[in-house]
């Protein structure tokens, strides 16, 4: 045989082996070295496992979706812990008169703090009029990067405390807190729907890109937003590291700032009366708060490369170009028409309760319980221990999964319940450090409602409205009314902590009576009303958006000529054939006046 000839007898020589040569039959003809090097090239390999390399490709999107969500939980996690850690040291070094008069004598520290807090907690009141417009423009994840560095502009602003430097940066920051929770929720439960589809992606409406059967979320959701909670609480924690690593040298003790305290808990009125001017023993060098500050803001932008570089998007490139196509005037009404739903309006209560809690347990119970009692040098250890408990009792969210929907949040709600009427009652004594265990034990325990609470929320909204084009506006307006409770007990600061207390218990119980009212509704199947998501609406520019035959052409009078000779070959009926080119032409027609026009323009 000549040689460049057939090759099949040397492959046979040399061990290879073809399907079929078992029978002892040829399956082809003989091949040439050039057409075997090219089957070789483009045929399909031999080892190549198709449904293992699919198998490979969707394990490897699920792990992309994992590192979304702890990207996502980590980032909020440090971007809110250095937030409030700044604050509180900020507040703390303000309120020394001392620290006032030597370092800002006439700058009025004290007239910009409360012109800064208003900032932080007046702004959010109007956010549901643009949050749902700069999260359809931004996108969920470049909205959710846009929040965080506005957090983290805050930080750099207290490099230089000036009126015109720290209000400017808290009123942004107020700007920023419903965009930043409500792109931060709806990012959290679309990793928790695409992991879903990444996990099953064998099934048939999800090869096909149709809606999943109802429910099918559910477990993923309460699954991710327990990790994100469980994740999230520890701010509370990192939010204390300023003061025990660097503020706590300087305090005075606690027979020094409440020398003049009289009354605690129940029987104390506004922020506690009585507190001592002076809590600091020294003044902190100018470079030590440098580089504390620096410290903070070098964590605050690792939490900004966190977002930016290991999240990734929410939406696919088409769905995101689909949810801002549908009109801006629709997008800034459906937030509102949303309201109309029976079960959000039922939640209502729940969403405000929500708020009131957080703030209470921050502000009213650490101060006129716990600093009135053991001082202001063991206020760090009271937050640690909530946000331990928060952190660490968010995993009872996964109940859920295998009881109904209903026990976290009225597990929640009862341990809160049992822990106001318990407070409405408790006078702890001032400088009485053996009032001590039982304060952490209070914070425990308020941390162990609030994971349900806030979880359960969270995981319940996913669960009852799984559309992905509704998402964005549910949780702007569940944190809408969260900033409306925030901003109501910054209203409340100067009532007794018996009204205070009132207010929170009453509001629990209406909750609870209310989220069970809908339960019901729910459980007897009426309907409810959901406004309808108008259809993406793309503009025509030029011959982009044409039909495939008409895009090329030009001279109206061809395309007159091309309809006249179809027509004439009686293939079908003038009407009916003549109908698709009509559409097209008057596309074209419409492009082309368009485009005139912006050439007149």
């Amino acid at each position: 045989m000549e040689a460049g000839g057939n090759v099949y007898e040397e492959a046979l020589a040399n061990g290879a082996t073809q399907e079929g040569e078992e029978d002892g039959q040829m399956n082809g003809p003989a091949l040439n070295g050039p057409e075997v090097q090219l089957e070789e090239f483009v045929g399909a390999h031999g080892e190549y496992n198709e449904e293992e390399e699919e198998r490979k490709y969707f394990r490897r999107k699920r792990l992309g979706v994992i590192k979304n969500l702890l990207a996502a939980s980590i980032g909020g996690m440090l971007i809110y812990g250095v937030f409030l850690g700044l604050l509180q040291m900020q507040l703390i070094l303000h309120y020394d008169e001392t620290y006032r008069e030597v370092k800002y004598s006439n700058l009025g520290l004290q007239n910009i703090d409360s012109k800064m807090l208003m900032g932080i907690n007046v702004t959010p009141v109007v956010a549901l009029l643009y949050t749902p417009l700069l999260i359809r423009f931004f996108g969920t994840k470049w909205m959710l990067f846009l929040a965080v560095g506005i957090y983290a502009l805050f930080v750099s602003t207290n490099y230089w405390e000036r009126y015109y430097t720290l209000v400017p940066s808290a009123v942004a920051i107020g700007a920023a807190i419903v965009p930043l929770w409500a792109s931060m929720g709806n990012y959290i439960t679309r990793m928790a729907q695409k992991y879903y589809e990444y996990a099953n992606y064998k099934l048939e409406h999800v090869q096909e890109q149709k809606r999943a059967p109802r429910g099918a979320y559910n477990s993923y959701i309460i699954v991710f937003q327990t990790v994100f909670y469980g994740v999230f609480y520890l701010c509370f924690v990192c939010a204390q590291f300023p003061m025990l690593f660097f503020l706590k040298g300087y305090l005075y003790d606690l027979n020094h700032t409440l020398f003049n305290v009289e009354h605690c808990g129940t029987r104390s009125h506004g922020i506690f009366t009585g507190f001592n001017t002076t809590v600091l023993q020294k003044l902190p060098r100018s470079s030590e708060l440098i580089t504390v500050e620096s410290v903070l803001m070098g964590v605050a932008f690792l939490s900004m490369l966190l977002v930016l570089i290991l999240c990734g998007s929410a939406y696919r490139p088409t769905e995101e170009i689909d949810l801002r196509s549908i009109g801006w005037g629709n997008i800034f009404q459906l937030p509102f028409k949303h309201m109309r739903d029976y079960r959000l309006r039922h939640l209502f209560l729940f969403f405000i309760y929500s708020g009131f809690e957080v703030i209470f347990l921050s502000n009213d119970f650490t101060l006129n319980y716990g600093v009135c009692s053991i001082g202001l040098e063991h206020m760090a250890f009271i937050l640690m221990a909530y946000g331990l408990s928060a952190a660490v009792c968010s995993i009872l969210t996964l109940s859920m999964m295998c009881l109904p929907r209903q026990i976290p949040l009225l597990a929640g709600a009862f341990v809160h319940g049992a822990l106001l009427i318990a407070l409405f009652f408790w006078e702890p004594q001032p400088r009485s450090l053996g009032e001590a265990s039982f304060l952490y034990l209070v914070a425990a325990l308020w941390g162990l409602g609030s994971a349900l609470n806030k979880a359960g929320l969270s995981a319940l909204l996913g669960m009852l409205y799984e559309d992905k084009e509704r998402q964005d506006f549910i949780f702007t307006i569940y944190h809408w009314w969260q900033a409306l409770a925030i901003f109501v007990v910054y209203l409340w600061s100067s009532l007794p902590m018996k009204a205070k207390l009132s207010i929170l218990l009453l509001t629990l119980v209406a909750a609870v009576l209310a989220y069970l009212w809908m339960e019901h509704k729910v459980a007897q199947f009426i309907p409810h009303r959901l406004p309808k998501i108008p259809k993406p609406r793309h503009k025509m520019r030029g011959f982009r958006y044409l039909e495939e035959e008409n895009s090329d052409e030009s001279d109206p009078e061809k395309e007159d000529e091309g309809k006249e000779s179809d027509s004439s070959e009686g293939e079908a009926p003038n009407d009916q054939q003549d109908q698709p080119r009509r559409r097209n032409r008057c596309a074209y027609e419409q492009a082309l006046g368009e485009e005139i026009g912006d050439n007149a323009g």
